[in-house]
């Protein structure tokens, strides 16, 4: 692996983080900001997939 699928990796791995802060972050405070229901459920589906595909990418680092 060569250090421009490294970097690549890492910017991927940090994007899907801030994608799960930011969606769960929307989840948590939309009720009290007044956010729809549907909104909030879309953010907490996000923040599911984020979370499925960070468990992907260490478990298939682990076994690299």
């Amino acid at each position: 692996m060569n250090d421009t699928e490294k970097s690549r990796g890492a910017l991927v791995t940090a994007s899907l983080w801030l994608v799960l802060l930011v969606s769960a972050a929307t989840n948590s405070i939309g009720q009290f900001a007044g956010l729809d229901w549907t909104l909030r459920m879309i953010a907490g589906a996000v923040a599911v997939v984020c979370i499925v595909l960070l468990i992907m990418r260490h478990l298939a680092r682990r076994k690299a």
